[in-house]
């Protein structure tokens, strides 16, 4: 797979006119210099990501985490130096700040409930949707303050990343309940977790069998078809789409192989290295979260999927004037609000999506 590369925003700005003649410069004026003017002032400020994880206990959550960002984000005892590492018994937030070459990154990783260890599991997805829906209503109720802080905190998931089980066979009902819900209020990335414990055919077949289930229960997880702006996002989000879920493995224990320090997982077998993409396709996860799609995952969530939830939560309280965006909502049951379906920029962008078909 090629590198990835950074993919724009789907709500990111474009002409107003796609007529609009050129405007000739004869000679320097400087509007290069715009860019280095937003590095600078985005260097300061440094960047937030906040991620969710959801999965049954004991399939490397934390773990997982931990590798990708290279860093001890849960502090605790290695297995076999003391106590065995907790399960997460409630909703977990913490917050790093993670800095490389200057750039500082404020992350927050939120550690879910074992996900279906329960014998009865009816429901058990509310308080993950309940949180999620929590940190929208936070940033619309700072929003819609008349004297509002000048930066906004952001606690709202940018993304959830769903670890599957290896089974070998195909999703669970649970996990089909839960994804329906989820893709509908945040992004979605899901993984095969432990994947080492698959061979090479039964991982493929798996994945496929995954892939299967998602398109028959129209479940859309990130990232979206409806968000390509051009042909170029469609070439590279075609070859992401068509590895997801990743088949990952975690670990952050190093080991010596050939003279070079490694992180991986230490079998009777051998060594299975975690950065190795003949090993499995931590690799891939990591660009698609981080050097590739962290900032449109952001957009999205920004654009997208809480602007979902401001306008079902505006209409319930009547704010908004009657018009031809009113949308008449039934009475809500208790409990946080559900998001309603596609918003007016997916559909547009989906417009916009077939206009380029039909011009090829």
């Amino acid at each position: 797979m090629d590198p990835l590369r950074q993919s724009p925003s789907p709500c990111s700005s474009r002409p107003s006119s796609p007529k609009t003649p050129p405007c000739e410069i004869h000679g320097y004026v400087g509007i290069e210099d715009v860019l280095d003017q937003l590095k600078i002032k985005a260097m300061k400020m440094g960047f937030e990501f906040n991620i969710m994880v959801v999965g049954q206990s004991g399939l490397g959550k934390s773990t997982m985490v931990s590798t990708l960002f290279k860093s001890k984000v849960w502090k605790c005892t290695p297995p076999g130096l003391g106590m065995p590492i907790p399960q997460t018994l409630q909703l977990k937030s913490v917050t790093h700040v993670v800095e490389e070459k200057g750039v500082k990154l404020k992350l927050t990783v939120t550690d879910t409930p074992g996900f279906g260890d329960q014998i009865n599991n009816d429901k058990c997805w509310d308080p993950i949707l309940g949180y999620i829906n929590e940190q929208y209503e936070r940033y619309l109720q700072e929003e819609i303050l008349i004297t509002r802080q000048r930066h906004i905190p952001d606690t709202r998931v940018h993304c959830c990343v769903y670890f599957v089980p290896p089974t070998g066979h195909c999703l669970r009902p649970l996990d089909i309940e839960l994804l329906q819900r989820l893709c509908r209020t945040v992004n979605v990335v899901p993984v095969i977790a432990r994947a080492d414990s698959l061979t090479l055919e039964e991982r493929e077949a798996f994945r496929r069998r995954i892939q299967h289930n998602l398109r028959t229960h129209c479940i859309e997880v990130y990232p979206q078809k409806c968000f390509d702006e051009d042909i170029n996002d469609r070439i590279l989000n075609s070859k992401i789409r068509d590895r997801i879920p990743f088949a990952v493995v975690g670990s952050d224990q190093e080991y010596l192989v050939n003279g070079r320090c490694v992180l991986g997982r230490k079998t009777k077998w051998g060594i299975i290295e975690v950065e190795n993409m003949a090993h499995c396709e931590f690799l891939l996860l990591r660009d698609l979260l981080i050097r590739s799609h962290l900032q449109d995952l952001k957009d999205i969530t920004h654009n997208v999927h809480y602007e979902n939830y401001r306008v079902c939560r505006l209409n319930e309280s009547h704010v908004l004037p009657r018009g031809p965006c009113w949308v008449n909502l039934a009475p809500t049951p208790p409990g946080p609000p559900v998001a309603p379906g596609p918003s007016k920029v997916c559909r547009q962008a989906r417009e916009d999506s077939d206009d380029e078909e039909d011009d090829y």
